[in-house]
């Protein structure tokens, strides 16, 4: 992941230098006095990088990435200055860090690593330096890694900015106490899963793992539309908690191609499966082949396609072995552990990460599904519409335009997607009334993937 700031920063937006923003706290206001006396132009740097780096706040509560984030990132890419005015700010600050006690985070301050990276930034460009910055970050031992727990955003809202630097605080601690060494991965994470979830007084019994899902599944419900988030207001309270995988069989399909897989799955010339699989499949689960008849290739029965693609592109739980396909060591793990087969499957219904107007169609569709109810011939498609035309500010095919008009064809052929692999799951039910609903496996699978799409983090988009 190319580090981009903490996201949450006390000063967001570019400031010139010697603009100062905030009134400093008195402990800080006291070093810049005896700062001032001996040296004003120090002081006056030292002002501006302080201001950044605290916001008001007592310099105690300071922590080595905040320090870090500030002369390698912040410093170069959001405080507009000459490269001279960006060396002298950092040597500033370190002198005033030195006065307060700090020597170690004011050796950052002077050390060639924070003039190596300024260099970067100057001569290779903004890219190279944020390369060059999160190098030295992983250096350091302080940056929380990524955990099964919990993938950090490159966007941070106020409560997983504060989780992060309270996990690297307490790595910080660990690493100054000789209990951790900054190259020791697997210990980091460790303890950073260790730090998210354990409950916390200062949180009222939460911890900060429950803080930052709350936040984001807030964020979630109050996204773009008010049709969009009239929709998702009931869900705030039934995604706060995990989805378990329901009683009984479910996933029949995924189960079945992954156990033919132990043994191996006959593939044709063309690397599709076999025809004798695809009538196994269309007669053992119900799938009709395209036009009625028994199928004669992979091709006429499209769950199976679906099925396939899911199992060996998404899930990586089938490779090609000459003219077989084999369960990997991910798939066996699946086979294995029902709750990882549940959360990869239902992870492969949410909706696509772009973020774009098929995203939003794509968890409207599921939202309006995990409802419950039967829903006519064509409500799905009618209703998603409806709530996209709603929010929709772009201009449609005029004033009088019917949703339908305008956003049915998107919805129809997101909706084809969606149906493809709940069908390839065995998560729709067989209506033949022709009404359309979701089996009680299928509800609970469109309420895991809703949630997991809620509790992504959120990153940054880099143009194409």
């Amino acid at each position: 992941m190319r580090y981009r700031g903490r996201g949450f920063g006390h000063r967001p937006g570019h400031v010139g230098f010697g603009r100062v923003r905030s009134v400093p706290a008195p402990d800080v206001a006291a070093l810049l006095i005896e700062l001032e006396r001996s040296d004003p132009a120090t002081a006056d740097a030292a002002r501006l990088a302080v201001d950044w780096l605290t916001g008001g706040r007592p310099l105690a509560t300071i922590a080595q990435i905040d320090v870090c984030d500030f002369l390698w990132y912040t410093l170069p890419v959001r405080i507009e200055a000459t490269d001279e005015e960006r060396l002298r700010i950092a040597h500033a600050l370190g002198r005033l860090l030195r006065l307060g006690g700090m020597p170690r985070y004011a050796a950052l301050c002077l050390s060639g690593t924070t003039a190596r990276i300024l260099r970067t930034y100057r001569r290779a460009g903004e890219e190279a330096g944020l390369a060059a910055c999160q190098r030295a970050l992983e250096a350091t031992g302080v940056l929380p890694p990524d955990v099964p727990e919990l993938t950090w955003s490159t966007i941070m809202g106020p409560e997983e900015s504060a989780a992060h630097t309270a996990c690297s605080a307490a790595l910080e601690l660990a690493i100054v106490s000789g209990e951790l060494t900054p190259g020791a991965d697997r210990a980091r994470a460790r303890l950073t899963a260790r730090w998210l979830l354990t409950p916390r007084p200062e949180l009222g019994g939460d911890n900060w793992l429950q803080r930052v899902h709350g936040e984001r599944l807030n964020r979630w419900v109050l996204g773009r539309g008010a049709a969009r988030r009239a929709l998702a207001q009931p869900y705030e309270v039934r995604l706060h908690a995990p989805v378990p995988p329901p009683d009984g069989d479910h996933l029949e399909p995924l189960r079945w191609l992954l156990e033919l897989g132990v043994s191996g799955v006959p593939l044709t010339r063309r690397h599709n499966l076999a025809r004798a699989v695809a009538i196994e499949a269309a007669e053992r689960f119900g799938w009709r082949a395209r036009g009625g008849r028994v199928p004669r290739a992979e091709a006429d029965v499209p769950e199976l396609v679906t099925l396939h693609g899911i199992a060996r592109g998404e899930l990586r739980a089938l490779r090609r072995t000459g003219a077989r396909l084999v369960i990997t060591n991910e798939g066996r793990r699946l086979l294995d552990d029902p709750g990882a087969m549940w959360d990869a499957a239902t992870a492969a219904l949410t909706a696509p990460e772009d973020g774009g107007s098929d995203a939003t169609m794509h968890e409207i569709a599921l939202m309006i599904l995990a409802e419950g109810r039967p829903l006519r011939d064509g409500e799905l498609t009618a209703r998603v519409a409806e709530v996209a035309a709603v929010d929709d500010r772009r201009p449609y095919g005029g004033a009088d335009a019917s949703p339908a008009a305008t956003h049915g064809p998107q919805a129809s052929r997101l909706l084809d997607r969606l149906r493809r692999r709940l069908d390839a799951f065995g998560l729709r039910a067989r209506q033949r009334s022709g009404a359309e609903q979701l089996t009680p496996a299928g509800q609970a699978a469109a309420l895991a993937a809703l949630r997991a799409h809620a509790l992504r983090p959120r990153r940054y988009i880099t143009p194409r």
